[in-house]
């Protein structure tokens, strides 16, 4: 990167890239209860009666978890560097900020409520607006994302954005269990075993990361005193 600022608004929209990523994913993940198993959860019921709108549903299910898999690709696209890292980011945004106003504004009109539909649509708009803000000419100069950067800096950008995952997954049942409680029953629980071990093997994950990324830093410091007393 060409400067420090420019390294740490980087890794700062490679962070909110990967976090919207996860959101999708759980987005997706959590509609699914709605869409497919329906007849179990009494206050949906109102997507079958007076008209069927599962297959809508099923369509968000799989449409958002698509979106987020293709986030998680973006954003290891972002951390490695590539001619066309930044436009796939902004196409993947601008699809997913699109299908969760969908969903979004469906779920307003239809179930009366869109709890955390609105959340993951929030996300999508905030993380598309940072990206579009990297096209203002003070900052593209700082940030380019066609260079991969050094070893470390990859390294680090990929541990904070695995750990940022991984602590937006494990806190699901935080931000989500309000709106899923029903006579006393947490819906969330349904996917508690996933969330715990995706999220925990993230964290630690990125926490490796971060790691081999001060030891590759410490490492390239070591070379550079022995280059200078050579």
């Amino acid at each position: 990167m060409k400067n420090t600022s420019g390294k740490i608004i980087r890794v700062f929209a490679i962070v909110v890239m990967a976090m919207t990523a996860a959101m999708n994913i759980l987005g997706g993940a959590g509609t699914s209860c709605a869409a497919f198993f329906t007849k179990n959860y009494p206050p949906y019921w109102i997507l079958i009666k007076p008209v069927d709108y599962r297959w809508l549903y099923q369509t968000f299910v799989f449409t958002t978890i698509a979106i987020g898999i293709a986030g998680i690709a973006v954003t290891v696209g972002l951390i490695r560097g590539g001619k066309h890292a930044y436009r796939n980011a902004i196409i993947v945004l601008g699809i997913g900020t699109v299908l969760n106003a969908i969903h979004y504004f469906t779920s307003l009109s239809v179930i009366g409520k869109a709890a955390p539909a609105n959340v993951v649509f929030y996300i999508n708009v905030l993380t598309l607006i940072v990206f579009l803000l990297l096209l203002i000419p003070g900052l593209r100069a700082k940030v380019d994302f066609t260079e991969g950067g050094k070893d470390a800096d990859k390294t680090t950008g990929g541990g904070l954005a695995a750990m940022v995952s991984g602590a937006v997954i494990l806190s699901t049942p935080m931000w989500v269990g309000a709106s899923h409680i029903y006579m006393g029953s947490n819906w969330v629980d349904v996917l508690a075993l996933p969330i715990y071990i995706f999220g925990t093997i993230l964290i630690l994950g990125g926490i490796a990361l971060l790691a081999r990324g001060v030891w590759l830093t410490q490492d390239q410091k070591i070379v550079k005193v022995e280059v200078r007393a050579h």
